[in-house]
């Protein structure tokens, strides 16, 4: 099956960094047009270069422009100005997201909800502002990314795992009232990545091991594996799945106690 995404405008939040500056890259590779979004791209830590109203180009297939999701008339103005430059909007990915942890008694509720700010008010800001061009063309892509939290949460996840599961059904929705106009919505739900963001890579061999057990595929994710999923649902091949959470978490939980078949097998 060949993935034909040339040419395809592609829009990426939180595309500056860990998995989302991975997704920039394969989609690039793919052949689409991809305009990165991130909060100012000329930050440290972020992907560097001097960022303009106008956004940064990075070769042929690539723009950065600076975008703070959370805020209405950031992400009106960036998807005003990616209408005027390319007048089309084939496929949005909401990748951008933060993660809160702390237990309820513990928990600051501003804390709580800059988390939903940006996990579900971006998701639903970005795709509102997306939906009338998608309309427009009578096609388009939305997908948003989720958490195996949405699914199983863990202690001292309230607000991440509660702004992932309000991510699930916001996507079932959309796509429901997007789905008259060729609109496909699908979230998915990646598992272990280490990244910046959760440590795990940085964790000691024992901490990382107990992680490791609960994978029906015992190895951690990288972002090549949630990209393959991510650019098949992109695709004309994924034109019949809408409204759908895809887990893409290595098989996390899919069985009580997954480590004993490596056990088996070793013995």
């Amino acid at each position: 099956m060949h993935i034909d995404l040339t040419d395809r405008v592609v829009v990426i939040t939180g595309g500056g960094r860990g998995i989302g500056a991975g997704l920039v890259s394969r989609f690039a590779g793919e052949g689409a047009r991809v305009v990165a979004l991130d909060l100012a791209f000329g930050e440290e830590g972020t992907s560097g270069g001097a960022a303009t109203g106008d956004g940064v180009p990075v070769g042929d297939r690539i723009l950065r422009l600076d975008c703070d999701v959370s805020d209405p008339s950031s992400v009106a103005s960036a998807v005003a100005a990616i209408d005027d430059r390319f007048g089309r909007i084939d496929v949005l990915v909401n990748n951008a997201g933060i993660n809160v942890e702390g237990l309820i008694d513990d928990l600051d509720f501003a804390r709580w909800q800059k988390c939903f700010d940006v996990n579900v008010g971006g998701v639903f800001l970005m795709s509102q502002a997306v939906a009338p061009i998608m309309k427009r063309q009578k096609s388009g892509r939305i997908i948003n990314a989720a958490s195996f939290a949405a699914i199983v949460p863990s202690i001292g996840s309230a607000a991440y795992a509660a702004s992932k599961a309000a991510v699930v059904q916001l996507t079932r929705v959309l796509a429901g009232e997007l789905g008259p106009w060729g609109v496909t919505v699908n979230a998915y739900a990646p598992g272990m990545i280490p990244t910046a963001m959760n440590g795990f890579a940085e964790m000691a061999p024992d901490a990382q091991g107990r992680l490791l057990d609960t994978l029906t595929l015992r190895r951690w994710e990288t972002p090549d594996d949630v990209a393959d999923l991510i650019t098949y649902l992109a695709s004309d091949q994924a034109s019949y799945i809408t409204g759908a959470l895809i887990d893409v978490s290595g098989g996390k939980l899919a069985t009580q106690i997954p480590s004993r078949a490596y056990d088996a097998a070793r013995l």
